[in-house]
């Protein structure tokens, strides 16, 4: 009873320490319900106790490219730090399996925990490729299997959109701003929140998602929609008039007639004459009244009515207002038409009011994109030539429009000691065996050359030392490589009894950065959109020769008649 009560202490203790998962939905109960009729076959048999190892990989690189980011590690830890069946899940569980008549085994589920759980992973943020486990989790069977469906739940939506944010981030390049626009397209309210911390980590820079902001601290922008704009009828609508200066020096009492007034010199003004006629004046009327709450960060959405004739020039004199009294405005926001023709045609107006007025700076406002954006488009922008700095992308980003699933398995590779293999006529389909460790070896040039996977008492392999690298299943796809840097992949997230040290949960922005430099030092021709190389995953040469002795062990012989 007392070694109970410290079991449940110390477990306790992780989960407050390490903290719960993001969704209060992720419990137990969430998951198939054969894991549960499994749990009960196990212990029927009396083989729930049995040491079982799981491996937790994918079989193919997403959205037909060769490379994908591994995310959700944080939310599984925080899963089994809380793993625990309450009273009320065991009266409903034994609801819906009325043919288990043992209470010995419902008394069985309402004891177990994640204690003598081990989880071993690569860390989150990491660049990753089929077949190498993405996390090894030991312990006992029936605990084990009912982790399978929430940890492939929380991997493989986490790892496919952070894949497609870093996709949009090598498109967009290094120097555009990526917003997260997708709260309202998501796959409800977790998908949304899942979008937003992903895309994060995956790249992009700021999210519209105020829960999301909240929860991880991720920065928010946003500004106004077409509903603001068309919501004003007139000028007159605009009561307070005043507006204080940047510094508080002075008081502009009627900032409107500034504004108007800006608007007539932007007509008159000669390299601009000709231009536009007469803006729309609701239009005008929406943005200064948008100035005036927002003076220090003011970017209008110049679309509504006519983004050459009446967006554009309405902006630039409630910017000249602005920017008379010591304000910076931000910028536009496009969101339909051709955006590469306006983001132009935009920044040479842009420049045209900064050469007339001598206002420096005014030339480079920023222009931002959106408009159901996603890799191809903006690849498109690009090849057309185009002036946009950021780009607001949503439904593609967030829904994972490309690729409907990232498709991770969870598959039994050891019992008791003893490797297990799964077989099947499908080759990708077949598991590699056996409690592995996982090698990124380096070349001289400082890229990943090849994922190499070992058996788990095999030496690991050592830089300057020539090894032979061997595909799992293709006996004529080998080579010797001797790397100038050897990492080792999978580290303990989750120790249980072992007693070894635990690798600390880092925060989003850490592994943000981490992902930003992992798609860094991969080599150019593994992340290119099109026909890019596979990068290749291998096993060692025992390990090799093991996988084909099991598979010949284990296939049944046929017979011919």
């Amino acid at each position: 009873m007392a070694a109970a009560v410290a079991k449940a202490t110390e477990n306790g203790s992780a989960a407050a320490e390490i903290g719960r998962p993001t969704n209060p939905m992720v419990t137990p109960m969430l998951t198939d319900l054969y894991q549960f009729t499994m749990a009960y076959a196990y212990w029927k048999a009396g083989k729930h106790l049995d040491r079982a190892v799981f491996d937790l990989y994918f079989r193919k690189n997403p959205f037909g490219g060769e490379y994908t980011v591994f995310a959700g590690l944080e939310e599984c830890i925080h899963f089994i730090a809380n793993f625990k069946l309450k009273d009320e899940d065991i009266t409903f569980l034994k609801s819906v399996m009325p043919t288990i008549h043992e209470e010995g085994f419902f008394d069985y589920l309402k004891e177990i925990d994640c204690s003598d759980v081990e989880v071993y992973a690569i860390p989150e943020g990491s660049v990753v490729f089929p077949k190498v486990p993405l996390m090894r989790v030991e312990g006992p069977v029936a605990v084990v299997q009912l982790l399978e469906t929430p940890f492939i739940n929380l991997v493989n939506y986490a790892s496919l959109v952070t894949t497609n944010a870093a996709r949009h981030r090598f498109v967009a390049g290094k120097s555009k701003i990526l917003l997260e626009f997708g709260l309202r397209r998501a796959q409800g309210p977790d998908g949304g929140i899942s979008a937003s911390k992903y895309t994060y980590i995956g790249g992009f820079d700021a999210t519209s998602n105020v829960a999301a902001g909240k929860l991880f601290g991720i920065p928010l922008r946003g500004t106004h929609s077409h509903a603001f704009v068309s919501s004003y009828m007139s000028i007159d609508e605009i009561l307070d008039k005043a507006l204080k200066s940047h510094d508080g020096s002075r008081v502009c009492e009627d900032f409107v007639s500034l504004v108007q007034t800006w608007l007539s010199r932007i007509q008159l003004a000669g390299s601009l004459h000709g231009v536009f006629g007469e803006t729309n004046q609701s239009e005008l009327a929406a943005f200064t009244s948008y100035a005036l709450a927002f003076p220090h960060n003011f970017l209008a959405l110049v679309d509504t009515y006519d983004v050459m004739r009446s967006g554009l020039p309405n902006f630039c004199a409630v910017a000249l207002a602005l920017n008379s009294l010591g304000y910076k405005p931000s910028g536009i926001r496009l969101d339909s038409g051709d955006l590469a023709y306006q983001s132009n045609e935009a920044r040479k107006f842009f420049r045209a009011i900064e050469k007339e007025f001598g206002i420096a700076g005014f030339g480079e406002m920023a222009i931002t994109a959106s408009n159901d954006l996603n890799e191809e488009t903006i690849d498109a922008l690009n090849k057309q030539g185009h002036e946009v700095d950021a780009y607001g992308i949503g439904t593609y980003l967030v829904t994972c429009y490309a690729q409907a699933a990232l498709g991770c398995v969870f598959k039994l590779v050891e019992i008791n000691n003893q490797p297990r293999i799964k077989l099947s006529e499908d080759i990708a389909k077949v598991s590699i065996p056996c409690k592995k460790r996982c090698f990124r070896l380096y070349g001289k040039e400082g890229y990943p050359l090849v994922d190499i996977i070992s058996g788990e008492s095999e030496p690991p392999p050592k830089a300057g030392e020539r090894i032979l690298c061997r595909h799992p299943f293709n006996e004529s796809k080998r080579a010797y490589v001797v790397p100038q840097r050897v990492e080792e992949l999978l580290k303990c997230y989750w120790p249980g009894n072992s007693c070894k040290p635990r690798e600390e949960l880092p925060s989003i922005k850490k592994i943000r950065t981490r992902c930003m430099q992992q798609l860094e030092q991969m080599r150019p021709d593994h992340m290119r959109r099109l026909n890019p190389t596979p990068y290749k995953v291998s096993v060692s040469g025992k390990l090799y020769n093991f996988i084909h002795f099991l598979w010949l062990n284990e296939a049944p012989v046929g017979e011919l008649q």
